[in-house]
């Protein structure tokens, strides 16, 4: 079936239907990742979003129960270039196509994807329409103008409805590997994936559920942690009556400006307890610490994010997916700017130099992308460590 790939500002694609029928509005942003189509697609941070991929094929290795970060589909719609005819990977449960459309998600194919990206980075990411209920371009952005996106609190739709132990009987947390041969410290489901074992928990943990990554949590039990998922407007009495050992700040999407009460929240919990932010959870540590945040051209999404440390020097390949930033300005001298993005110098970390504060705004869990950043997990361990030793 034809379908309509339409911007606000009047630019016009056409291509193939894939997945369910219908329209999906929203902002359209691409990422840059060559796999991991699965992850993108369940990623809480993309929740009002329609994401293209700029990698050409897409969906050659199916899609499987394991490795999402959510529980369904999070984008509005779906751009490719290609769809792959051929499903081939003893771990996938279903085709993509089949995917998207049992969960009522726009798909569109035979896009010229880098005539999108290259038109993107020129103008900036904008509002966007996905259609297959008109052939009338000028019906379509119309369509694609009536959409909303910025200032939208977008967190409320994909936060935990009630406070929960992540994980409390330790099967969704294990790490999956290649089979070892003849190791013997591994566990297997049923259809033959294989799993490490994981350590004794040695610290309590409340995680504030922006949007949370499945895999951030997966990472935080590797490491020790006993989670305690949080909704998004919990308040600061509420989690410091839990009296956990420290607070996580999750990622999640839209416009961190927007989040008034979560701002509020982080700004009374500052100095209570070890505190570790990725991506929004950034953001919003920023806003509490007295910063500011403004919206990126056309944002970073995708594995290949080059960041660099400032206080050793090295530079880590990083997995992003955000549309703003922290303005380095605004921060008080009291805050001080750990990583920067070499791409353009934006704000990639921070530290508070004197309480145990500190976030980055790419992602150390990946998924997909690479592992360079995830000893981030275990410092925030030995951060909550030592503030239980002085306490």
């Amino acid at each position: 079936m034809t379908a309509l790939l339409a911007l606000e500002d009047g630019r016009v694609f056409h291509g193939e239907s894939f997945g369910a029928e219908g329209t999906a509005t929203g902002e359209v942003c691409f990422n840059t990742s060559m796999s991991g189509y699965q992850e993108i697609l369940t990623d809480p941070s993309y929740r009002g979003q329609i994401v293209a991929m700029t990698y050409p094929e897409i969906g050659n290795y199916g899609v499987n129960s394991i490795d999402v970060e959510s529980d369904k589909p999070q984008v509005r719609g779906f751009v490719i270039e290609e769809l792959s005819p051929v499903v081939s990977n003893w771990r996938s449960d279903s085709d993509l196509a089949g995917y998207l459309k049992k969960h009522g998600i726009q798909g569109i194919q035979g896009i010229d994807t880098r005539a999108l990206t290259r038109h993107l980075r020129t103008r900036g990411s904008m509002r966007a329409c996905i259609t297959t209920e008109t052939t009338d371009p000028s019906k379509a952005v119309d369509m694609a103008r009536k959409a909303s996106y910025d200032g939208v609190d977008f967190v409320k739709e994909v936060t935990s409805t009630e406070k929960h132990q992540w994980d409390k009987d330790g099967h969704l947390s294990r790490q999956w590997i290649i089979r070892p041969g003849s190791e013997t410290d591994v566990d297997a489901d049923e259809k033959g994936n294989v799993f490490t074992e994981l350590p004794p928990t040695t610290h309590t943990l409340a995680a504030l559920d922006f949007g949370i990554k499945k895999n951030i949590l997966r990472s935080l039990r590797q490491n020790g942690f006993d989670v305690t998922v949080l909704p998004a407007t919990t308040t600061a009495e509420d989690i410091l009556a839990l009296g956990t050992d420290g607070i996580f700040l999750s990622n999640g999407p839209g416009d961190p400006e927007a989040l008034d009460y979560a701002r509020e929240t982080v700004r009374v919990l500052i100095g209570k307890k070890p505190i570790f932010g990725i991506c929004l959870g950034h953001q919003i540590l920023a806003l509490a610490l007295g910063g500011s945040t403004f919206k990126l051209k056309f944002g970073h999404r995708g594995g290949n994010q080059p960041v660099k440390d400032l206080r050793t020097g090295k530079t880590a390949i990083t997995s992003q997916n955000h549309g703003y930033a922290v303005d380095p300005a605004s921060l008080p001298p009291d805050v001080e700017v750990t990583h920067v993005n070499l791409n353009d110098g934006t704000v990639a970390g921070l530290r508070h130099s004197k309480h145990r504060a500190f976030s980055v705004q790419y992602h150390p869990e990946a998924c997909p992308g690479p592992h360079d950043a995830d000893y981030f997990f275990a410092e925030f361990a030995k951060e909550v460590a030592a503030s239980k030793q002085t306490a």
